[in-house]
């Protein structure tokens, strides 16, 4: 019955994370029309770690969820373990959802979900982005953390923090040498007060 709930916790969580960024996607592709773009550096290989991490958080997973398949990398704990792991695991993913929400609201108009800046495109300082620059990289940190708490299978789990670790590593370094070339100064000032993915100490 444990397991059930837990799987449940985790599609739940799921729906919601998609429920949230669906609006952004679709405003985005509508606008992609009308607004000029500055700069793209958007490649291959940046589909590829997008569908590796597609897979990570929601193709393996949900596989784990709806079929019997990957029963045999379940690891078993005494049930007050995976109690206390699920609610963790819970409060995780609700945290990495508020901050998603939160990320996207602060951002606007100025959200792509590819290497793109429009001509349009303001540097966004206010709200989470006063304190951290990549709150959404670290909303995909907190789900994925969940995610490997409420899933106890050792690869449906870990599958999202495996898979987005690449990802984080390669694309991060490309998004802020593309903002130190647009912004110049205005980022690199920018980024000696804020913290990638956490507040940065004594500021």
């Amino acid at each position: 019955m444990l397991d059930i709930i837990l799987k449940v916790t985790f599609v739940i969580g799921l729906v919601a994370s998609e429920t949230i960024r669906f609006p952004h996607r679709m405003r985005v592709k509508r606008e992609r029309k009308e607004k000029r773009l500055a700069d793209e550096r958007w490649t291959v290989s940046d589909f590829v770690l997008d569908l590796l991490a597609f897979a990570g958080m929601e193709i393996i997973p949900l596989v784990y969820v709806l079929t019997p398949w990957l029963g045999f990398a379940d690891y078993r704990l005494p049930v007050e373990v995976q109690a206390l792991m699920g609610v963790a695991g819970a409060l995780a993913f609700a945290a990495g959802l508020w901050l998603l929400w939160r990320s996207h609201a602060d951002l606007g108009r100025n959200w792509s979900p590819t290497l793109q800046i429009m001509e349009q495109h303001a540097l966004v300082t206010r709200g989470v982005y006063g304190r951290i620059r990549h709150p959404i990289y670290a909303a995909v940190w907190l789900v994925c953390l969940g995610q490997a708490l409420l899933l106890q299978n050792w690869i449906a789990g870990l599958a999202g923090l495996v898979l987005f670790l690449p990802v984080y590593v390669l694309r991060v370094p490309k998004e802020e040498r593309m903002m130190l070339d647009h912004f110049g100064d205005e980022y690199r000032e920018y980024m000696g007060r804020t913290g990638r993915i956490t507040p940065r100490l004594g500021r």
